[in-house]
């Protein structure tokens, strides 16, 4: 499915000076053996078609045999370096079976597909545009939702770890009429995503930009809602962007919560949901801080997209800080210790 609209005209934002620092001294920025435009050197390209003979609408690249020596044996170094930490010793095991490119979307990404030789498993890792909405997307999801996250930057290249899970369009199609679903699981779960994504503000979550994880219980299956794409990290100026219940796609999900999830049983989620955020806040106080440090002197959206948030998240809370705030970080950090009821939080600023 194409991406449409809005990941399409995504002004892209290099990373700051401060934001470099933060990643340097967290580990996150690192040399590595392959930059994203090594990657734009291919001789040709033909479409990725599915098992149902359709246009994926990414192109398998084709490499000049000698060049594309070099660059598979560095995408190798690459994926040992983000699953296991640079262990050269499962090198020999390894090889980069395709190399593919998706030319829509804010990072135009290159997605790499690496099998293990000895009993074909394959896995995959993504190079990417660093686009500093996306950085601190990412950093944001390591330090305050349930998921773990590996990525790292070199320069303008960013390489992140595939995260596992079905594609909720494809979910949505395929798997809720079926008959082992736990509906009121599921619906829980999606509640609680749409409150981690509105509580630190990311933005585009329809239906092919998270994927839905599913895990046998002892009874039933339970489901962890996960975001796959972190472009849209408070860049956005309208509230409702930064809640997936809004999004036309997700419309058979939300009809579902509203027939098993009552009103005062939703809050409930959410204020659980709230405290889990507020549990990982406490857990990495100095390096959120950090990061809140350089986002909130980071220029990620326009000023007209800055005021309109601001606008609506003050009349949202009924607070008039946020029409002091004078940057996208500003506005982000002050609606989690908002929402979170953080009042050592607040800068000094809003008080």
């Amino acid at each position: 499915m194409p991406k449409e609209n809005l990941q399409q005209k995504k002004q892209f934002f290099p990373i700051s000076s401060g934001l470099r620092e933060y990643l340097g001294f967290y580990k996150r920025e690192i040399q590595l053996p392959v930059k994203y435009e090594n990657l734009l050197q291919s001789v040709d390209s033909y479409p990725l078609m599915n098992d149902k003979n359709e246009d994926t609408l990414w192109q398998t690249m084709v490499y000049d045999q000698h060049y594309g020596r070099d660059i598979f044996e560095g995408l190798k170094q690459i994926y040992v370096l983000l699953r296991s930490g640079g262990d050269k010793k499962i090198l020999p095991n390894l090889y980069v079976d395709r190399v593919d490119y998706c030319t829509f979307g804010n990072t135009k990404p290159f997605r790499i597909r690496i099998v293990n030789q000895y009993n074909d498993n394959h896995d995959y890792f993504y190079v990417k545009k660093a686009d500093a909405s996306r950085v601190y997307g990412l950093e944001l999801e390591q330090l305050l939702s349930p998921n773990e996250i590996n990525f790292h930057v070199d320069r303008d290249s960013l390489v992140e770890e595939h995260i596992i899970g079905v594609p909720g369009d494809d979910f949505i199609d395929n798997y809720l009429e079926r008959e082992d679903l736990n509906e009121v699981r599921l619906a829980k779960e999606f509640i609680k995503f749409n409150e981690r994504c509105f509580v630190r503000l990311l933005g585009d979550m329809r239906a092919y930009n998270y994927v839905v994880e599913m895990t046998p219980d002892f009874e039933h299956n339970q489901y962890r809602v996960r975001a796959i794409d972190f472009d849209q990290q408070c860049y956005e100026g309208r509230k409702s962007f930064y809640l997936p219940q809004f999004f036309k796609n997700n419309l058979p999900v939300v009809n579902l919560c509203s027939r098993l999830i009552n009103l005062e049983t939703s809050h409930q989620y959410q204020r659980e949901e709230r405290t889990l955020i507020k549990r990982r806040f406490n857990v990495a106080p100095t390096r959120i801080s950090k990061l809140r440090e350089c986002m909130c002197v980071d220029t990620i959206s326009s000023d007209d997209k800055l005021l309109a948030l601001r606008d609506e998240l003050s009349r949202k809370h009924q607070d008039p800080r946020f029409d002091q705030c004078k940057t996208m970080g500003e506005v982000t950090f002050l609606n989690i210790a908002v929402s979170l009821g953080l009042k050592d939080e607040v800068p000094a600023k809003f008080l």
